[in-house]
């Protein structure tokens, strides 16, 4: 009887590890939360490098070409970040600074139109940036050169009481992009998502 008692309380013991084990392994892991922010060494938000500023879809260029009136212009970027200009056709922009689409105006205006053309280019209204979070007015705004972080928490109304107001997040390259924590003081580009995270009370 003892026996019987003792090897039944084994099964049992070995029954419930193994459910236990399945459990487990059908569980999904958890969730990673979107907009982690990366923070540095020593946790504390730093400022990340402004590179170059590069045209991207929404943004409205003005283009110049100097002793030529007719192709010169003002043009807004596609979804593609494309725009067409006279005489010379579509005009493939995104991600160039305004120097470089300079450069690539002008090789076309050299393939078969003009000599030597001059050509100037300038952005004259910028995608909007995003932000996100514990302001009072959330949303899409529309960029300001040079802004800051902070200054784009106050186009949103301010912080909420919840705010946390010593770091945000900063995601540049799409929603999907890794944020960064980063100092109120941070620089801001157009198309950049800033969000103002709640703070622990």
């Amino acid at each position: 009887m003892l026996v019987w008692l003792v090897e039944a309380t084994r099964r049992w013991l070995g029954l419930g590890a193994l459910l236990l084990l399945v459990a487990c392994a059908s569980s999904p892991p958890p969730a990673q939360m979107v907009g982690t922010p990366v923070p540095t060494a020593a946790g504390a938000p730093a400022p990340v490098s402004t590179p170059p500023y590069t045209l991207g879809s929404g943004d409205k260029v003005k283009v110049v070409v100097f002793r030529h009136d007719d192709l010169s212009g003002e043009f807004t970027l596609d979804g593609a970040g494309n725009f067409a200009m006279p005489l010379v056709g579509e005009i493939q922009a995104y991600g160039l600074t305004t120097r470089e689409l300079e450069e690539r105006i002008k090789a076309k205006l050299k393939d078969g139109y003009l000599v030597d053309p001059q050509v100037s280019v300038e952005v004259t209204n910028y995608r909007p940036f995003y932000i996100l979070g514990e302001v009072n007015r959330p949303g899409q705004y529309e960029y300001v050169n040079g802004m800051t972080a902070l200054q784009a928490v106050t186009i949103a109304g301010g912080y909420t009481y919840r705010a946390k107001q010593d770091a945000l997040v900063l995601k540049r390259g799409g929603a999907n992009a890794q944020g960064v924590l980063v100092p109120p003081t941070q620089p801001i580009l157009p198309g950049d998502i800033v969000e103002v995270q709640e703070r622990f009370f």
